[in-house]
């Protein structure tokens, strides 16, 4: 049956419909830990849906792995125990999301192979002391323009409302300073595509261990570069970002480094709908990792929670080549795993005299990860326009549970764009100690675009 009981407690219902910025009750908070997991999930099973027992918190036993591996998938020997089709997707009507249904009745070709339901997110211990604490002195300001108070772990493990849950995507753990090199591809009806690789790395401020509170933070949570380094016509494009903590105290900075003018210039057109770098306009700027930024734009609503099909455990779709997973029309759906997930649903929708493509944005956010698993997208019309899809994996020798790739659709199109893929890839460094703030400098970004 379709499932739709919301978690928190009576006065946290009451507060999704007041839409006031509550804290949550100690009686709440020491829940984290015992009937729910430390990142604010149910710890109970379900149906399909297992008890969460701890995750994968270090290397599989009977998997083999050494720092700089790839991968390998602890459930090789897992077996499909039914595939949805566009001709038997009825059946598995109150599992699919609007998104999925509108791609099988789209594509005759596309088709999702479910799994068995593993639980296997897990993070570090700070991370769940963090949280805990979050729980109980985390606050939104300025309207839900921000965070106050909070630090490392999720901000609102026990949300209040929808704009609490955006947050905890936006500021989930994925480490404190990373490296990685990605690819991204906009494929054509006939399945064409010129890989854009880049190489991009972050300090997380958010996740600083040394930091005690939100305020310690100077209002940026991130530091980010992005350098693209093929193909040759789009080498030596750099971008840099400073992304707020609170919008209304400072918006977003960001420059742009352009080998052909070899100038940096500020770049406040990398936001909200404008074009995402290197997405061939498939894609927007503040979709990149399903959302990012200021939630400033939108009237955010809790739609509740519900038992849905999502891509988890992506080992085989990171570990195929790109000529294989991309191909026409969609993925090779042979290499995406799907399972049976709690989500927290909730939308966005555009606000009176304010400026977007989309009007209205439905987010489905897998709940142990706090980590958007899909999105329908909506344009001015209100017509389903692109279906976001996140891979999720955990990187059981970090830990955290992150993602193995995003995929925008676009429907009206008949293309899609596969984002952030690590197949043919470096592994990505999770503890990139050697990057210092003072790197990101726009002089910076000049010195890394000279080809």
């Amino acid at each position: 049956m379709k499932r739709t009981t919301l978690l928190v407690s009576a006065l946290a219902i009451s507060v999704f419909a007041t839409g006031a910025l509550a804290k949550v009750p100690d009686a709440q908070v020491n829940r984290l830990g015992q009937d729910l997991t430390p990142m604010g999930s149910e710890k109970g099973g379900e149906g399909d849906i297992p008890a969460w027992t701890g995750g994968l918190a270090t290397v599989p036993s009977g998997v083999s792995y050494k720092p700089g591996d790839k991968l390998a998938n602890p459930f090789a020997s897992d077996a499909i125990k039914y595939t949805v089709t566009g001709q038997n997707m009825g059946q598995y009507e109150n599992l699919i999301t609007p998104g999925y249904a509108a791609l099988l009745k789209a594509y005759p070709s596309y088709k999702m192979n479910v799994y068995e339901t593993r639980r296997t997110c897990a993070f570090p211990d700070k991370y769940y002391e963090a949280t805990k604490n979050n729980a109980r002195v985390g606050e939104l300001v300025g309207g839900g323009a921000g965070v106050s108070e909070a630090i490392f772990g999720t901000p609102f493990p026990i949300p209040n409302n929808a704009l609490e849950m955006i947050w905890n995507h936006t500021l989930r753990y994925r480490a404190f300073k990373v490296v990685r090199q990605f690819a991204a591809a906009p494929v054509t009806r006939g399945g064409d595509y010129t890989l854009q690789i880049v190489q991009d790395e972050a300090i997380l401020q958010w996740s600083d261990p040394s930091a005690s509170r939100a305020e310690d933070l100077n209002n940026i949570s991130l530091y980010y570069i992005a350098n693209t380094i093929a193909p040759a016509r789009a080498a030596g494009n750099v971008i840099l970002v400073y992304e707020a903590l609170n919008a209304q105290v400072q918006a977003r900075q960001a420059w742009q480094y352009s080998p052909g003018t070899r100038r940096v210039r500020r770049a406040p057109n990398i936001a909200y709908d404008n074009p995402g770098t290197n997405s061939d306009g498939l894609s927007t700027s503040d979709a990149f990792d399903g959302y990012n930024g200021a939630p400033d734009r939108y009237d955010w609503t809790v739609l509740g929670k519900n038992t849905r099909l999502v891509s988890a455990n992506a080992y085989d779709g990171e570990a195929s080549s790109y000529k294989d997973y991309l191909q026409p029309l969609h993925l090779n759906q042979d290499k995406v795993r799907y399972e049976a997930r709690r989500v927290w649903e909730f939308e966005a929708t555009l606000r009176p005299n304010t400026r977007h493509v989309y009007s209205r944005r439905v987010y489905h956010n897998e709940e142990d990860a706090w980590q958007m698993s899909s999105v329908e997208l909506y344009d001015g019309r209100g017509q389903l326009w692109r279906v976001q899809e996140m891979h999720q994996i955990q990187r059981y020798n970090v830990p955290l549970c992150g993602s193995a790739g995003e995929i925008v659709y676009d429907l009206q199109a008949g293309r899609y764009l596969a984002l952030a893929l690590q197949n043919e890839e470096p592994p990505v460094n999770y503890f990139a100690d050697e990057l210092d703030k003072n790197r990101y400098t726009p002089n910076s970004i000049r010195q890394l675009g000279v080809r």
